[in-house]
């Protein structure tokens, strides 16, 4: 009796070491506020909130030091697997819904959509379509909630990811991640900030945008990239263009992770061409743990290897420069 004692109290400590905190981003900071003009609010038409957000962290596994900032809704299946590496995630709610208010004059002029996501990411002025407040940008959003775990959630040794002054985090100590226009807008705040890593899945898109091209703070090595052959992006070349013109082409050729094994030639570029039935919508999403990733005949994620590569990979170690492409399009106006 003593010994199934102990093993149930073993296993409960081991089920308990994975902390998961959510809290609503209007509870950490009364300065938040909605923006209704973009359909940002703080709870849906049925009460729902819909400024949760999402912390996890595994307590059995050694600490990296690093905090990953989750630029989509919350998937719990990716946070598992960063909380496997060790490493820290969270996921904020920031003022991210202006799609639908762009004029579609404005839309493809090459720089207003770039605008806006630093706008979202930074709460800087930096667009005359948006007003986003400081309070309601990713960076404060995450600062805030990082404040916020350190005093409530102490045992996940939160503070270490604040600046020494404690008026924001530390940067050197982030990783950057998101899907889709999540991965965009990783990417874009990047070259606006130096932080230790981006991971963009499915991205970065803004195919008229020139943003890609500017003066990055964060060096181009410290940049991954992952998307699926018949993911819309990359049939119409938005993912072989920005890769290039953030010069991720300098680190590396584009390589097949089907075909080939980790390190991947330690390159910067990664596609799939699993098999999801020919259905771009589900390829656009199948490059992340979740319902539209491929399974092995096991029922096992075939990409493991592939997500631990892009979050854990040394930035120091790089492939072969290779040529730009010269049937990526780059132009995308003529």
């Amino acid at each position: 009796m003593k010994n199934i004692i102990t093993c149930l109290l073993a296993l409960s400590v081991s089920l308990n070491a994975v902390e998961t905190i959510s809290k609503r981003a209007s509870e950490i900071d009364p300065r938040a506020k909605e923006h209704p003009e973009i359909d940002f609010v703080f709870t849906d038409k049925k009460g729902k909130p819909q400024d949760m957000q999402n912390a996890s962290v595994d307590l059995r596994v050694k600490a990296q030091g690093k905090l990953v900032i989750w630029l989509m809704g919350h998937n719990a299946a990716l946070f598992e697997r960063l909380n496997s590496y060790g490493l820290h995630a969270i996921q904020v709610h920031y003022a991210n819904k202006w799609f639908g208010i762009i004029p579609a004059a404005r839309r493809d002029d090459g720089r207003t959509l770039g605008d806006i996501r630093l706008e979202a990411a930074t709460g800087e002025d930096h667009s005359d379509l948006v007003s986003i407040p400081q309070p309601d940008g990713m960076m404060e959003r995450a600062f805030q909630f990082v404040k916020w775990l350190a005093k409530e959630h102490p045992e996940g040794k939160w503070k270490q990811f604040l600046s020494k002054d404690g008026k924001g985090l530390d940067w050197d100590k982030v990783i950057v991640s998101g899907a889709s226009h999540g991965a965009t807008t990783s990417a874009r705040f990047a070259k606006h900030q130096k932080v230790d890593r981006v991971v963009c899945f499915c991205g970065p898109r803004d195919n008229y945008e020139s943003w890609q091209s500017l003066p990055s703070a964060t060096p181009g090595n410290r940049i991954f990239g992952f998307s699926h052959v018949l993911d819309g992006g990359w049939t119409g070349d938005h993912y072989c263009r920005s890769w290039e013109m953030m010069g991720l082409n300098d680190f590396g050729p584009i390589v097949n992770v089907d075909k080939s094994a980790p390190p991947y030639e330690n390159t910067r570029r990664l596609i799939t061409d699993a098999d999801v039935k020919g259905d771009d919508k589900r390829a656009h999403g199948s490059v992340t743990p979740g319902g539209s990733a491929v399974k092995d005949k096991d029922g096992k994620f075939i990409h493991e290897a592939v997500w631990k590569y892009l979050f854990n990979h040394p930035v120091d170690q790089t492939g072969t420069p290779t040529a730009p492409d010269p049937d990526c399009v780059k132009d995308q106006k003529k």
